[in-house]
């Protein structure tokens, strides 16, 4: 496939718009309009005083109205991203145990902060090989539940269903919020970032908290234990109910974030609008792979294949990689698989900000190109 690096694409045959990164994630055009037009009037002032506060009430609102939050659930931020959410939850809500469902990257990288905490127990680790998941369970000796909703190295998904006993579920949902369905009673923390389902920019990390997480926090914070005041959820809770973060956040994040949830909301919604739309393209993605000679999806069960990521793998005649680089020099871009997986296969985003005639035209492309190799 290398010769096929200088092919050009027709004009008629592409997206519209060739962005279908895992995360990084496509950001609509008109989010950055309204950051240069209205949210000027925010950039370089104080994250303390009203006009930055307003921006903030208005993401954690319209994280409410999107998940349809039932009463004493709280919507709590902070900087850092999911990675530095990992070390808060560590510190600052698993009492003495976790256990972790583990089949991807992902959702192994947070088992690893709490085994290597070493003020907790050995975390449970319940594996599985990457493409597949295993059910969520749960151990008396763990008082937190963990896994992730999508894992985003693999394109596998898992639902969100509290498994018997008293521990807390905590959901890892960085990839799969906004763009999976969730009763949001089945979790007691919800967590993501702003650069996938939310077209904004990373750095921040964005948790729904039920009464049972709220109270553990406090307990946690009040039993002694040293934890850093930038990685206090119980910090984090306090300012977030004031609308502000801890310490200085991009307010251009947070204009993006508020404009998608706002985009969101307006389109009709979680399950009827955004759901409606990561469903009709990644239906289209799968049937596609299915029925073409050369490709498979890589997750074998269809009901835990994601909506929002979405892994084909190749025949070996195929080389997928140059695939992704003709397409690439085309600007059709960031469906190269994820780096550690090894395999000779395609990526594909498909958030609620990617259109599902874009997905189809990429297929289309794919096509093209393999047949002119």
């Amino acid at each position: 496939m290398t010769s096929t690096a200088t092919l050009q694409i027709p004009p008629d045959l592409k997206p519209a718009d060739g962005r279908f990164g895992s995360g990084p994630s496509k950001v609509r055009p008109e989010q950055l309009q309204s950051l240069a037009s209205e949210g000027a009037r925010v950039m370089g002032t104080s994250h303390r005083q009203k006009p930055v506060r307003e921006l903030v009430g208005r993401v954690r609102h319209g994280v409410e109205r999107l998940f349809g939050l039932p009463d004493g659930y709280e919507v709590v931020l902070g900087n850092g991203g999911t990675t530095v959410f990992w070390d808060a939850l560590a510190f600052g809500l698993v009492r003495e145990r976790a256990l972790h469902l583990a089949y991807g990257e992902f959702s192994t990288k947070f088992a690893t902060v709490t085994r290597e905490a070493p003020f907790l127990a050995d975390p449970v680790v319940v594996t599985s090989e990457p493409g597949t998941a295993p059910a969520p369970t749960s151990d008396p000796t763990c008082d937190v539940v963990a896994w992730a909703h999508n894992e985003t190295s693999t394109g596998v998904m898992v639902p969100v269903e509290r498994p018997a006993g008293e521990a807390l579920v905590v959901i890892d949902a960085t990839s799969g919020a906004g763009g999976l369905p969730v009763d949001i009673q089945q979790a007691d923390v919800y967590y993501f970032a702003p650069q996938k389902s939310f077209a904004a920019d990373g750095g921040l990390w964005l948790a729904v908290m039920s009464p049972a997480a709220l109270e553990r926090v406090a307990e946690v914070a009040a039993s002694g234990r040293w934890i850093p005041e930038s990685l206090s959820i119980s910090t984090a809770l306090d300012n977030s109910r004031r609308d502000q973060t801890y310490n200085t956040p991009a307010v251009a994040t947070l204009w993006l974030l508020a404009e998608q949830l706002d985009w969101m909301n307006a389109g009709g919604g979680l399950e009827d609008f955004c759901v409606a739309r990561t469903r009709e393209s990644s239906s289209h993605l799968y049937d596609w792979a299915e029925r073409t000679a050369y490709t498979s999806p890589f997750v074998a069960e269809p009901s835990s294949r994601s909506l929002v990521v979405g892994t084909i793998d190749f025949e070996e005649s195929v080389d997928a990689a140059g695939v992704a680089a003709t397409l690439r020099a085309n600007g059709i871009v960031d469906v190269e698989p994820y780096r550690k997986l090894g395999r000779n296969q395609l990526r594909v985003g498909m958030f609620p900000a990617v259109e599902p005639d874009d997905v189809r035209a990429l297929t289309a492309c794919i096509d093209f190109v393999v047949e002119h190799a």
